[in-house]
């Protein structure tokens, strides 16, 4: 039996429905978007591009405009941000900030090895860094990849020091070895959890020993190489923050080019269509917002995290320049806002057909993604969207002729995972999950289709117009 047309057109990709000219616009965006992951992959690099960015859109400082006394009124774009790793920017709305605001809300950290505190040691001739992983990764994915160090490395008269070593092709790049093959016959025999364990994430950075050295002749070496080429002591290591993450550039995947393959979509792939929903909306009635917050993969918390008071306090901080500032005032603007939390869904993979509900999951090709819930098991830790907010998001979709389907993470009971939903929820507002389809969610290299960048970013921007 034939199938009907509206059925045939449901299960079509979004890719066959586009003009030439939004062919271009989603090519342009795509390009963007690449150069964005391959420069940005630490939360310090994506804020201080985000405000390059914004900045160039004309967004103000919010501090600077408090510092001088100013005010702010409808028509204003301003931006704050918190230690460097967490962004806020309002786009003020001819409305009162009462009315609530449309929030997008999204998270910059992603998985990656941090170097402790006293991370530099020598063993068996070779120099190493002692790493201590962050967010949920499988660990086995780390070992014998190239990786790039990221980070800042901050000196006891207060200069801040940017480090990037890996990422230029002349550069040295980093790796965690692993057992060869020929001695691997215990090893193949433990569970995936134990093959690698996350002591044993220790990365390899050097050989070369100082001669004139007494002892611990290769970390001299890197000790002397540090000092002379960045100024940097063992000491130094103790107000640092540095990283180790994948080296290379964001890559077209598939002979099509369809498909982009980085580290660090999940959340950036958010973050970036959301930001760029931001900066291309002009003139709107409801105070529009954009959200990139710091420790979602470890749980939202600390002062960059959106268990943090920062978005509270600058809303606040903007109601005051608004010259309507009082505590009732910011718990109604909170509570009649509303939000999509902007962040990534699995993607469907055949090859792993039986742990997706297929008719409740999200393919690669097929849009931008809503979930209602995600969460554990029975929905533990989770916000789950009402009816009524799904109603309203479909007719603004609808509107604006965006691609988009409805997904859960998995199949029932057999994982999950969380947003910042959740929190945002507690202030009373309508919240609602939406992004993009990964595939190899939290690998070093993850993978998303072009198609569903550009309309997410469409759903982004007019729900920035609508809500």
């Amino acid at each position: 039996m034939a199938k009907d047309k509206k059925q045939d057109e449901k299960e079509l990709s979004a890719w066959v429905k586009y003009s030439e000219a939004e062919k271009k616009a989603l090519h342009k965006l795509n390009e963007g978007y690449k150069a964005f992951l391959s420069q940005c992959k630490t939360e310090r690099e994506s804020v201080a591009e985000a405000v390059k960015q914004a900045e160039k859109a004309g967004y103000k400082n919010l501090d600077e405009i408090i510092a001088k006394g100013k005010k702010l009124s409808a028509g204003d774009k301003v931006y704050a941000t918190c230690m460097g790793k967490a962004m806020v920017l309002f786009n003020i709305g001819s409305e009162s900030l009462e009315q609530g605001m449309a929030i997008l809300g999204a998270h910059i950290d992603t998985c990656r090895l941090d170097l402790k505190q006293n991370p530099l040691y020598e063993a068996g001739g070779m120099a190493y860094f002692d790493t201590h992983y962050y967010g949920g990764i499988k660990k086995y994915q780390w070992v014998t990849l190239p990786l790039a160090l990221h980070g800042v490395v901050v000196k006891l008269d207060g200069t801040v020091q940017e480090i990037v070593i890996g990422e230029d092709d002349r550069d040295p790049v980093f790796c965690v070895t692993d057992l060869l093959i020929h001695l691997s016959q215990e090893q193949m025999e433990k569970k995936a959890t134990k093959v690698i364990e996350g002591e044993k994430l220790d990365v390899l950075i050097g050989s070369y020993p100082l001669k004139e050295a007494e002892k611990d002749r290769v970390k001299a070496g890197i000790l002397k190489l540090l000092k002379d080429k960045y100024d940097i002591e063992e000491d130094d290591f103790i107000s640092a923050e540095l990283t180790l993450v994948p080296a290379g550039k964001a890559r077209d995947l598939g002979l099509d080019g369809s498909m982009v393959l980085a580290y660090g979509h999940d959340d950036r792939v958010c973050a970036y269509t959301s930001l760029m929903a931001m900066l291309d909306t002009k003139k709107v009635k409801r105070t529009a917002c954009c959200l990139l917050v710091d420790k979602e993969e470890i749980g939202s918390v600390g002062a960059t995290g959106m268990q943090s008071k920062f978005f509270e306090n600058t809303v606040a901080e903007v109601l005051h320049a608004l010259g309507g500032y009082n505590g009732i005032s910011l718990r109604r603007c909170l509570a009649n806002s509303w939000m999509l939390s902007s962040d990534v869904s699995s993607a469907y993979d055949s090859l792993y057909a039986s742990a997706f509900d297929k008719n409740n999951v999200a393919y690669i090709g097929k849009g931008m993604v809503f979930n209602k819930f995600t969460g554990r098991g029975g929905k533990s830790g989770s916000n789950d969207a009402s009816a009524e907010y799904l109603g309203k998001i479909r007719s603004v979709m609808k509107k604006h002729k965006v691609t988009f389907q409805t997904a859960e993470l998995g199949r029932v009971d057999l994982g999950g995972g969380g947003t910042i939903a959740y929190i945002m929820a507690l202030y009373g507002m309508n919240v609602i999950d939406s992004g993009v389809a990964v595939l190899s969610m939290h690998a070093p290299w993850e993978a998303v289709s072009k198609v569903d960048v550009y309309e997410t970013m469409k759903g982004y921007k007019a729900f920035l117009q609508e809500i």
